[in-house]
């Protein structure tokens, strides 16, 4: 399974990400991960990053490519892999599907999860994030229900830059839908669902 999730921002792709990577043991690489990692580290890809991040823009193509070839190349990734953000635009597909066959690969399917832009608006304007162990949680966890860390909002969650980023995915991201339908590759689920159904409409799209 190599898979590419596509979506805008607050769809749902990390967490279909986590449960196909917990049933079938593949590979997740989150460019959102990988970013704020590198940011937290003080990297030098991190720096040049954050000024993107914070004000809801896309990292320059180059730096998000730099970012991936290495886990694609992991041994962990050689069984199947699941792409969290990345690609971002077409550019970023042609190149990926230029590495890949470089690799003897090639991607499987690329899967978009489709929820309406006023949803994912209130859904993530009202996200809140453990700053101790990184648990996803809404407004209304006053601490992190794992670990009762402190909850708060990530500077890319409050709507201004939210609405911004839905902006630059429609833009960006969404002509991606149209580059993997041309090649046959594109499944899609309805992401305004409860978890259990959204993950069962995953599994039967993949034919899993």
């Amino acid at each position: 399974m190599n898979l590419v999730l596509l979506g805008a921002p607050g769809a749902g792709k990390g967490t279909v990400a986590q449960e196909l990577v917990a049933e079938f043991g593949v590979a997740h690489i989150s460019t959102g991960d990988l970013l704020r990692a590198a940011v937290k580290g003080g990297t030098e890809l991190g720096i040049q990053a954050k000024k993107y991040m914070d004000a809801g823009e896309l990292v320059p193509d180059q730096l998000a490519i730099d970012l991936v070839k290495e886990p694609l190349a992991a041994d962990d990734a050689q069984q199947g892999f699941i792409l969290d953000g990345f690609p971002r635009n077409t550019a970023q597909a042609v190149t990926l599907d230029s590495e890949l066959s470089a690799m003897g690969r090639e991607i499987d399917c690329a899967l978009l999860v489709d929820v309406a832009p006023e949803v994912i608006i209130d859904r993530l304007s009202s996200r809140r994030t453990c700053r101790a162990c990184g648990y996803t949680g809404t407004a209304a966890d006053a601490t992190c229900p794992k670990c009762a860390g402190e909850m708060y909002q990530r500077d890319d969650d409050n709507e201004a830059t939210v609405r911004n980023r839905l902006d630059v995915y429609e833009k960006s991201t969404s002509p991606l839908v149209d580059y993997y339908r041309g090649q046959g590759l594109l499944k899609s689920v309805n992401g305004d669902q409860a978890r259990e159904t959204v993950y069962g409409g995953v599994k039967e799209a993949l034919g899993l």
